[in-house]
C-alpha cells in the first residue's frame, strides 16, 4: 500500500495564533481562494508523495540520522506574500525568517537520504513559507490582495524554536486533507 506523506515541523503556538488571526481576517475579503484550515498549517520541509508503506521504517531511520546532525532551528513568521503574479495569483502565504539558510542545508541532507527510496529531489531553491490558501483558477485579485499585503507587510512573530521533525501521512478527504503523525525525531545535533 502507498502512503502519501511529507516531513514537516509543527508550529509553535505563538506562530499558530498569528496564522489564525491573519487567516480569519483574509477570509473576510472576497478573494477567490480555497483556504487551508489554520489548525492544519505546518512548515513542510520535504513532500515525499506516495511512498510504499514498507519503506516507512527505513525512511524513518534515514531521517533520524540527519536530525542527529542538526540542532533546533530558530524561526519567526514574517510578512505576507503571493506566489504567481497579481494577475495570475496561485498561493497566499506567510513568510519565515530566522535559521533559513541552515534549514536549507537540512532539507538537502534529508533529500540525499531519501533518494534511495525513489523520492524525487526538489530542485527549486528552498523558500520556506506557510500556505494560507490557494487561489482558484482564473481568480482575480483586485484591490483586496493589495490591501491585505500592505496591511501585513510588517507582520512579525516572536522568534520560536523548532525542536522536532515530524513524518505525516496525508489522507485527502472531501472536507480537506487529514494529517496523521507517523513518527517524530528530535533535533539534537
Amino acid at each position: 500500500m502507498e502512503i502519501r506523506s511529507f516531513l514537516a515541523f509543527e508550529l509553535p503556538i505563538e506562530i499558530k495564533n498569528m496564522i489564525s488571526a491573519v487567516s480569519e481576517n483574509a477570509r473576510k475579503t472576497s478573494l477567490d481562494v480555497r483556504w487551508v484550515n489554520a489548525a492544519n498549517i505546518h512548515l513542510t520541509i520535504v513532500f515525499m508523495g506516495s511512498v510504499p508503506e514498507e519503506h516507512i521504517g527505513s525512511i524513518g531511520n534515514s531521517v533520524r540520522d540527519v536530525c542527529q546532525g542538526y540542532g533546533p532551528f530558530n524561526i519567526m513568521a514574517k510578512g505576507l506574500g503571493l506566489f504567481g503574479s497579481r494577475r495570475n495569483p496561485r498561493v497566499l502565504w506567510i513568510g519565515l525568517g530566522g535559521d533559513i539558510d541552515r534549514m536549507s542545508y537540512f532539507r538537502n541532507d534529508l533529500q540525499k537520504g531519501l533518494k534511495p527510496f525513489g523520492i524525487k529531489e526538489e530542485k527549486r531553491r528552498f523558500s520556506p513559507h506557510l500556505t494560507l490558501g490557494r487561489f482558484r483558477k482564473g481568480a482575480k485579485t483586485g484591490a483586496h490582495v493589495d490591501d491585505l499585503l500592505s496591511k501585513y507587510q510588517d507582520l512579525k512573530s516572536p522568534e520560536c524554536k523548532l525542536n522536532q521533525l515530524v513524518l505525516f501521512k496525508s489522507d485527502l478527504k472531501p472536507g480537506g486533507a487529514v494529517y496523521t503523525r507517523l513518527g517524530a525525531w528530535p533535533l539534537n545535533g
